[in-house]
């Protein structure tokens, strides 16, 4: 069994905020493979369907972003998987917008509800894909740019961000993390921003 687990706050108040994207990536996901509507359990919104053959679940915590790790604990308590089956998928503000980054395992990169994963997992060694919601503009506090709403342009690209991030999971879900990772990885063609590690 793979799980697919999305960090993002609970609440009508967050829903279209940066800091909601590994949800809006589950929701999408979820829409698109016609998963229905979620259970609750592990303390979260939870699909759980077989496609293409393999046993897929699909978790959003609903602990809030920064205990997210109780909840993909207990998910792993209960389901037949280990740490490697998870794909953790989050926003990251050290990428620029709309910049996917897939890695099979590393740290949390000062990501809170990351780090509570891996705290409450005691292991680093499970998949993640980081969605980048770029830096706050000038004079804006992390936090408020965040939990609050982009503009129209912004939006846009995050839009079209999450609908790639949900190729980058089915393909690394049905073809493999190298792949993914080589395919989604580099830079997009048109940002002329550089590919760095």
């Amino acid at each position: 069994m793979r799980v697919l687990v999305g960090l993002g706050n609970p609440g009508r108040r967050y829903r279209a905020t940066p800091h909601n994207a590994g949800f809006r990536i589950c929701d999408r996901f979820a829409e698109q493979n016609h998963l229905g509507e979620p259970a609750h359990k592990f303390q979260g919104a939870f699909w759980r369907d077989r496609l293409r053959g393999e046993d897929v679940g699909v978790l959003k915590p609903e602990t809030y972003m920064n205990v997210s790790g109780d909840a993909v604990a207990e998910a792993v308590r209960y389901l037949p998987v280990e740490p490697s089956d998870l794909i953790v998928v989050f926003d990251d503000m050290d990428l620029p917008l709309g910049r996917l980054r897939i890695r099979p395992r590393g740290g949390s990169g000062g990501h809170r509800g990351l780090q509570s994963i891996i705290d409450s997992l005691g292991t680093k060694d499970f998949a993640r894909l980081r969605l980048g919601v770029g830096r706050p503009p000038s004079g804006w506090k992390p936090t408020g740019y965040l939990l609050g709403k982009l503009g129209k342009e912004s939006r846009q690209r995050l839009d079209e961000a999450v609908e790639r991030a949900v190729e980058a999971v089915e393909t690394l879900l049905w073809r493999g993390i190298e792949e993914a990772m080589n395919h989604y990885n580099p830079s997009p063609p048109d940002t002329g921003e550089e590919k760095k590690e």
